[in-house]
């Protein structure tokens, strides 16, 4: 039987179940009110090492360490694993993995890259390809503003429409058979550019690609919002969010009731002052893997549509005046197999 259900959509025939997740961050982190969903916090901004990208690979590596705890698995029992970060050629990710012997697809979606990560692991764990798979991405506030804006000692003013990169891993391990949850649909983004270039005004850069990708799954599944229990976009923020909310209110689809989007979620936006809010992919990967995942295996949600959004700049392309490509990869998580 085959598996693509639409021209974005593959309905996995074998979906792959959640074995062990973990979220690992950083002062700020757990600051905000998902504190207690993590595995990790860390008030030191190396995690012990002698430069922030270094401490961003030992933060993968606790996030990983962590899940594979959790999952009673060790190193040797994955098969493949998918991770990326923000750095340039993610050295955050290579890095991280270097002493291990997991085969390794390193990968860049940008803050989407949970996203990705979560849905070629998924593709690989249905198609028998491997037993066991993970997904790990990562961000580094420090890092970020170092290679993205300016050195944090520069003490540069944040815009308005700005958002706070998180300094988090996130990291979730499949397999073919468990107790779940379990990755039951994957909806490959495509690039959208809306020809924004404000580099400080990613919510709006991406926000288009997200309405795009939540369009062909509702399309290609043949579902409305109110079908699931929560939908979660990753990093739009509170400017970005609301413009996802208003184009799908000129479709006469209402999405108040249940979207929420992990740049609101990670971080308290006011008390914090996160002006638009959270940003870079350990925010949604955290947010994924530390109160997401708990939450349905607690079963307080029962079926969870997750899809994070990525903004593919550069620092080059950014000086040359280039605009801002949006993507966002969507998966549906289930606590069945939807068989």
């Amino acid at each position: 039987m085959g598996k693509r259900i639409g021209m974005r959509t593959v309905r996995l025939t074998h979906p792959p179940a959640v074995l062990g997740f973990a979220a690992v961050g950083g002062h700020m982190e757990g600051a905000g009110p998902l504190r207690e969903y993590f595995d990790e916090l860390s008030e030191d901004h190396f995690w012990g090492q002698k430069t922030w990208e270094q401490g961003e690979s030992a933060m993968q590596r606790h996030a990983l360490n962590k899940a594979l705890e959790k999952a009673t698995l060790h190193e040797a029992d994955i098969e493949c694993i998918f991770a990326g970060d923000l750095l340039n050629q993610c050295i955050g990710s290579s890095f991280s993995l270097r002493d291990t012997n997991i085969p390794f697809y390193g990968l860049y979606g940008a803050c989407s890259t949970m996203g990705e990560a979560l849905s070629l692991a998924a593709m690989m764990t249905d198609g028998g390809f491997a037993r066991r798979t993970a997904a790990l991405t990562s961000s580094h506030f420090c890092t970020a503003e170092r290679q993205y804006r300016m050195p944090v000692p520069y003490g540069s003013q944040r815009t308005p429409t700005a958002q706070w990169t998180a300094t988090a891993a996130g990291c979730c391990i499949l397999g073919g058979e468990g107790e779940g949850p379990y990755i039951t649909h994957v909806t490959a983004g495509k690039i959208v550019d809306m020809g924004i270039t404000d580099p400080n005004n990613m919510g709006a850069a991406m926000a288009a690609a997200a309405y795009d990708t939540l369009s062909a799954v509702f399309r290609d599944t043949k579902t409305k919002p109110a079908d699931f229990d929560l939908i979660i976009t990753g990093d739009l923020g509170k400017l970005g969010h609301g413009i996802v909310a208003d184009l799908f209110a000129r479709d006469g689809v209402d999405m108040t009731k249940n979207y929420n989007d992990c740049g609101l979620m990670l971080f308290d936006v006011e008390a914090q002052d996160m002006h638009c809010g959270g940003s870079g992919c350990g925010c949604s990967a955290s947010v994924l893997n530390g109160y997401l995942l708990r939450g349905m295996r607690e079963k307080r949600w029962n079926r969870l549509l997750f899809a994070p959004t990525g903004a593919l700049l550069s620092p080059t392309s950014s000086f040359q005046g280039e605009s801002i490509p949006g993507i966002c990869h969507a998966v549906i998580i289930s606590n069945c197999r939807e068989d």
